[in-house]
Order: structure tokens, then sequence, then C-alpha cells
């Protein structure tokens, strides 16, 4: 049995453990394990920048990368507490962008500037407790490779964005997007789609 099967089989010492790794009430860990703990656990590129002022609130119980020559630009947020977040190469996370897994981001994935793609959601189907105490429920978000997303946009839990999909500035995406379509506005909805023996973009 190994160390880690131990921890989540008893729920004192699972709770001891989260609480040395992260302040209660708090969604960041502590300074100690983003130190000396998540390089040893996370796969990031030599070759990705990743913005002086982002914040990467990334625990070492959930998988995070960060591929080759990818960005995290300043002001963004991302954060790996419910839900692996794996970003592909050649990928640019925009200024004040919010990632909350699970996420995956495909290669020469585009994200422009204050764009939430969040895996999470909070339950409220229990009127006598406040959403924010009840359970977290949570669903991938897939963005496959060459998609490009434009700013102020929300992609909402469970969604899949296709290959080569480009979304409209402040769309909100609830549904899936197929791949080489053009979707804009809220709910987003495919404009446009590409034609591959025209070699055009055509409205639908």
């Amino acid at each position: 049995m190994s160390l880690l099967t131990v921890i989540k089989s008893h729920p004192r010492i699972k709770k001891f453990v989260h609480w040395l790794i992260v302040r209660s009430g708090h969604s960041r860990p502590r300074l100690w394990v983003r130190w000396f703990v998540n390089p040893f656990y996370h796969n990031r590129s030599w070759s990705s920048i990743v913005g002086s002022y982002a914040r990467m609130d990334l625990f070492p119980f959930n998988d995070f990368a960060l591929g080759e020559h990818s960005i995290v630009e300043d002001f963004a947020a991302l954060n790996n507490g419910v839900g692996a977040i794996i970003i592909g190469h050649h990928v640019g996370v925009g200024i004040s962008n919010t990632i909350i897994g699970p996420v995956t981001l495909g290669n020469y994935v585009m994200l422009a500037q204050n764009i939430v793609l969040s895996g999470l959601n909070h339950g409220y189907e229990d009127i006598t407790l406040p959403p924010r105490v009840q359970k977290v429920i949570t669903k991938q978000i897939t963005v496959m490779d060459n998609v490009w997303i434009g700013a102020n946009s929300v992609i909402t839990a469970g969604v899949i964005i296709g290959k080569h999909a480009v979304i409209g500035a402040g769309s909100v995406v609830t549904k899936d997007i197929p791949e080489y379509s053009v979707a804009v506005g809220n709910p987003a909805r495919v404009i446009k789609k590409y034609n591959f023996e025209t070699g055009t973009w055509e409205k639908v």
C-alpha cells in the first residue's frame, strides 16, 4: 500500500496532511509547498514562461503540466486544487485569465484576456446550506489543438472545444463546440464552419 493510499484511507491523517499543505479557508498552498514540493511533482518545461504577477495556486495532489514555449501572462490565476491542469506546448494564457481544473489545453491554444475556464461548480440543491459549503462538483474541460478563445469569454464545466475552433469575444460556452467552427454569443452558438471541399469558412 502506497503512502498516498494510506493518507487517503484515514480521514484524520488526510485532514492533518491537508492542513500542512494549505491553511484552512485558503485556496493557495503554503509557501513551503510551492518552493520545495511542487517543483518535484509538476511537469513544467524549461522553455515555458510564467509572469511574475501570475498566481499559480498549484497543489502536489493533482497534476499540473506546462508545455514547451507556453506562456502564462501576468495576473492570470491557475488552481489545480480540485482537478488537474494540463497545458500543451506553444500555448498562450492571456492576462487575467482564470483556470480552475480539471482543464486540459491542447497545443497552440490561444487565450485572449480575462477568460475564465472553470471545471468547478458548487452544489446548491440543499437549501439549508449556503452553496459555499456544499459539495464541490467537477467536470473536465478540454480545449483541443489550435483553438482561439476571444477576450472576456467563459468556458463552463464539462465543455469540449474541438480542434481549430474560434470562440468570439464575450461568449459563454455551455455546450461542446465542434472542430473547425466559429461560435459566438451567450450561450455560444456556431455561426460558421469550415468547408474542406471549397476551402472556405461558411455561415451556418
